[in-house]
């Protein structure tokens, strides 16, 4: 039955008059019973259900969260936990066919003001208008498609501060002007009349936060609002949160499933499962003594800068059922290491209160259950060999023998052998045409002169900015782009080389399968008019000429989905079908269909949760060791470079400015752009919170088609030394300092000299 609803238009308050499950009216709840005065936002009982055709839906089912007046709470957990759905619930912004179908959401904007129950209020009424925008602000999580790109930034900032003040059009510019300077963006003045595709992604970021910020909100709703942006990027978008934080007291509503970023920003932590709260607490208390298990594989999932490197990540097994799915017991059960049978899979858990400020609900904390240590319960995740994101019924295909990665790896196994690669000053050009006769204006050289080696079997780690020229360079080696210039060698036999820079679409057939790309974005690389059996065969069926129907290509398509852990019979279903991770495992069974020898692993796991990103980092390990791959793996994320490459080169505008081995580069970086990048990653220890020395960059990447004299980082360069800086250009050069090694290379003009910081690592509880 659909609940009949009347709308009192003076209150602007919706009331059901059903008997379903409803949203209370302000008579029926005492604000005072869930606000008090330190508290800008109290949500009790939240249940915000979607009604499809397939049945109802609950997203957030019964979620009660406190956020603290001018402090920040962390919403973390995997994609599809409820956390962004609870975001729009408070702001009325759930779509049809969803709906806020229950519990409060008390909200006090001053500590002398009245509370208001934000669920009681009309999605499109004027008294939600009001509060949205101008008491509480949201940044959302891509800042190019949040932001329109029919107007300039300046114009939907000014809409933004009219909507809430009376100001006049001139006034309303000059505040939006004052907003642009305030959240950092260079030059304001003339951004003002820039449209977001004239702007870099951290600079529509900042935008962001300067629309939701422009009416100084009480209350600052920011959803994964650094989860597309490189390191450098999201440090000085976090520094800038913090900042604006205590110059105006707002308060801070911060969903992430970065555990770094929450170690490093959040006072207090919900930790969400399948539209539940699974565990609250201060964020001490969540890392030091996490009582949820889940908490616990969550924490354990993170590779950590200076710590573990190579060795295999715990992981949590499967995925995050659908919410029409929900398991019966506690959500977490059929993913739980420490599940008790009876228990957890028939009775939902009770709230256990842990301390006054932290609470659990998981049956482990019941006295009939308690164990005496629960970080010793179960299985550890690491042991487990079912650890792939498998879905149900999937069988996980049993992992190979693990070979412990260090910087004691050997740079060359063989010395006599030529690298499998061998890139030679290469050269990618792109002409920057204008005028409508498209005369060529600039050149933008987004690779100038790159030389790197890759010896067979290792892993060569590509880090840097976004724009800094790496997915180029990885398009120039695998040939999807024809270098202006250069040599791209290849040695499959380790004896003889081939430089596949010139060759014709012709002459490159033979190597196609030799090298290949596991492409950044599971969803968008995948065609979704195409079975499993049609995309992993496609290669063999372009490059060999083989027919899709012969059963040999059904059995080697059958054979790699069952290496990557997924089901053979899975092979005509569409990519529809399949969860992010899954989809990942996909890629990488077409990558490898062609058994090639080297693979070009372009940002393949920035889209994933951390414990999807555990299960494909030690597939790509199992796989290597299998069948001696070899990896190019670019990534802006330095802890997840460190733990999979046995070298690792830095780029920059196009150059390469610092390669040595991994141990080497992160204990001892000899440019100070390295440096840099590392002290921008945030370490999950809220502990070292203030304690890590942060290297900060002022602005964003020059303009490639109009480099800077000289060193090509001395705009930025914090240890920037004599004019030679801004005026002499330094190759790449073996550094001579005493304690690098022979292949350590850095084309800083004072690598000798500068003591620069690396990297120690701490996992969280330990």
């Amino acid at each position: 039955m659909t609940p009949q609803t009347r709308t009192n238009d003076d209150l602007d308050v919706e009331t059901d008059v059903s008997t379903s499950a409803t949203a209370p009216s302000p008579a029926s709840a005492d604000p005072a019973a869930g606000l008090d005065h330190d508290t800008i936002l109290s949500i009790r009982d939240l249940k915000t259900w979607f009604h499809t055709d397939e049945g109802v839906v609950k997203a957030v089912d019964g979620v009660d969260i406190d956020v603290p007046r001018g402090r920040t709470m962390c919403l973390v957990g995997e994609s599809g936990c409820g956390k962004s759905i609870t975001a729009r619930s408070i702001l009325g912004l759930i779509d049809q066919p969803g709906r806020v179908e229950g519990g409060t959401l008390w909200w006090r904007e001053t500590t002398e003001g009245a509370p208001v129950d934000l669920a009681t209020l009309k999605p499109t009424g004027e008294a939600i208008r009001r509060i949205r925008g101008g008491q509480i602000g949201m940044v959302f999580q891509e800042p190019m498609a949040s932001l329109s790109p029919m107007y300039t930034v300046g114009a939907q900032l000014v809409q933004a501060i009219r909507l809430h003040q009376n100001l006049s059009a001139d006034e309303a510019k000059d505040r939006a002007i004052d907003q642009l300077a305030r959240v950092g963006i260079p030059q304001p003045k003339v951004r003002f009349h820039s449209y977001p595709f004239q702007l870099s992604g951290g600079m529509c970021q900042r935008v962001m936060i300067a629309i939701a910020l422009a009416n100084d909100p009480a209350l600052l709703i920011a959803d994964e609002p650094t989860t597309a942006l490189d390191v450098t990027t999201q440090a000085r978008i976090l520094d800038l949160i913090a900042e604006l934080q205590d110059d105006t007291g707002m308060s801070v509503l911060f969903i992430t499933h970065d555990l770094g970023v929450v170690a490093e920003i959040a006072d207090e932590v919900t930790v969400m499962y399948l539209g539940k709260v699974a565990e609250q607490g201060t964020v001490t208390e969540v890392f030091d003594s996490p009582q949820h298990p889940y908490t616990r594989a969550l924490l354990s999932s993170i590779p950590v800068m200076g710590q573990d490197a190579g060795a295999r990540l715990a992981t949590i097994r499967g995925m995050v059922p659908t919410p029409a799915n929900r398991p019966a017991g506690c959500p977490f059960h059929d993913r739980c290491s420490e599940v008790i049978p009876g228990v957890c899979d028939t009775v939902e858990p009770a709230v256990h209160q842990v301390t006054e400020s932290h609470l659990s609900l998981c049956h482990l904390l019941d006295p009939e259950h308690r164990r005496t240590d629960p970080d010793e319960a179960g299985d550890d995740p690491a042991d487990r060999d079912q650890d792939e994101d498998t879905g149900p019924g999937a069988t996980a295909a049993p992992a190979a023998t693990v070979r412990e990665r260090s910087a004691s790896t050997p740079d060359a196994p063989v010395a006599e052998a030529a690298p499998l690669l061998a890139v030679r000053d290469l050269r990618m050009d792109f002409p920057v045409k204008k005028g409508v006769f498209s005369r060529v204006s600039s050149t933008v050289h987004a690779v100038d002169g790159v030389s790197l080696d890759i010896r067979a079997g290792q892993t060569l780690g590509l880090v840097g900015e976004s724009g800094c020229g790496k997915t180029t360079l990885g398009r120039c080696i695998a040939r999807a782009l024809d270098p202006t210039d250069g040599q791209v060698l290849f040695s499959p036999d380790g004896h003889h080389q081939v430089d596949l820079a010139p060759m014709s679409t012709r002459e490159l057939r033979p190597y196609r399968e030799q090298v290949r790309v596991i492409f950044q974005d599971p969803f968008s690389s995948l065609n979704p008019r195409k079975t499993l059996l049609e995309l992993i065969s496609a290669p063999l069926k372009k490059i060999r000429g083989v027919k899709q129907k012969d059963a040999a290509v059904s059995d080697q398509v059958a054979e790699m989905l069952r290496r990557v852990g997924l089901q053979p019979d899975y092979m005509n279903r569409y990519p529809h079908a399949f969860s992010g991770g899954q989809r990942q495992r996909i890629n990488i069974a077409r990558a490898l269909i062609t058994r090639p020898k080297l693979v070009i692993a372009d940002e393949a796991v920035s889209a994933l949760d951390v414990s999807v990103r555990a299960q494909i980092l030690n597939l790509l390990a199992d796989l290597q060791d299998e069948y001696r791959l070899t990896y190019l793996f670019i990534s802006h994320d330095l802890s997840v470079v460190e733990h999979i490459s046995d070298r690792v080169a830095v780029m920059y505008l196009g150059q390469i400015v610092e390669e040595a081995s991994t141990q080497e580069l992160f204990t001892g970086p000899r440019h100070p752009y390295t440096e840099a990048l590392m002290s921008a990653v945030p370490i999950p220890d809220p502990h070292g919170r203030g304690s890590q020395v942060r290297v900060r960059l002022a602005d964003d990447l020059p303009d490639p088609a109009n480099p800077p004299t000289g060193c090509y980082f001395h705009t930025r360069c914090p240890h920037r030394g004599e004019s030679r800086c801004d005026t002499e250009r330094v190759q790449l050069h073996q550094v001579e300092d005493g304690a690098a090694t022979a292949s350590h290379l850095s084309s800083c003009h004072y690598a000798d000299d500068l003591e620069l910081v690396g990297v120690t690592g701490q996992r969280p509880g330990s």
